[in-house]
């Protein structure tokens, strides 16, 4: 997927700039798409590949600002290069904000915009990258039952094993259970990448709120313990192990 001919969708409601531009596209090895307004564009489904969008209006206003924001919003993937043949400054702060990537005036040599498309281009390329990885995470985390997402949600939250038995009403030695099953079927070699790959997907945090009162204050009342993270570290890879 990634390695598919970039594209460079151009909007800009003059039919000549839009010849224009796709000329230079063209002529670089990349793969063009013109369209008259954002709406227009944002009415075709997305390519799966890597792209930017070359978005040319005369005054950058607040209703080029407005279709920044909704596209911006709808396709990610897909960073914006706003090219104005006026602007001030607050306006092409606003811009970014809301989105693009890159702020161009006319007039501009090819050479400066296609190093600017080659740059979104690549942040494309990344932000791919990022979703395919994320993708694969969220496939693994969905094969993992609803109590081993449940041991998983709280062991990354920093519970110890007595405290997500209580919570979830099961022992400690089936927590570990569950938590080696969880790490195995996530790919995690260790705690920190477990937690790293919850932080990718974004999982909804569990306070310790939530926990049972009884644990959370037999938890506070209990002296402070250095050796207890390695062991539970320890725990989670014997569990692992133990599947393999």
């Amino acid at each position: 997927m990634l390695n598919l001919t970039p594209t460079v969708f151009v909007v800009d409601p003059d039919e000549s700039v839009r010849a224009s531009l796709e000329t230079v596209i063209r002529r670089a090895g990349l793969s063009p798409r013109t369209y008259r307004c954002a709406g227009e564009f944002l009415a075709h489904p997305p390519l799966m590949g890597p792209s930017c969008l070359v978005l040319a209006v005369a005054t950058f206003d607040f209703i080029g600002l407005e279709a920044v924001r909704r596209i911006a919003t709808a396709r990610r993937e897909t960073p914006i290069i706003v090219v104005a043949a006026e602007s001030d400054i607050p306006m092409t702060v606003l811009a970014m904000k809301a989105g693009a990537a890159e702020f161009l005036l006319k007039p501009l040599a090819d050479r400066e915009l296609l190093c600017a498309i080659e740059q979104a281009i690549a942040r494309s390329r990344a932000a791919l990258s990022r979703d395919a990885e994320v993708g694969e995470l969220r496939q693994r985390y969905e094969s993992l039952s609803v109590r081993e997402q449940q041991v998983m949600t709280h062991v990354v939250a920093g519970h110890l094993n007595k405290q997500v038995g209580a919570a979830l009403g099961i022992s400690e030695i089936t927590v570990k259970a569950h938590r080696g099953r969880a790490m195995y079927k996530m790919g995690a070699d260790s705690l920190a990448e477990l937690v790293t790959m919850a932080l990718r997907l974004e999982l909804a945090p569990v306070s310790t709120m939530m926990l049972p009162i009884y644990a959370a204050a037999d938890s506070a009342r209990r002296p402070h313990r250095p050796h207890e993270a390695p062991q539970a570290f320890a725990d989670a890879v014997i569990g692992v192990a133990g599947y393999r």
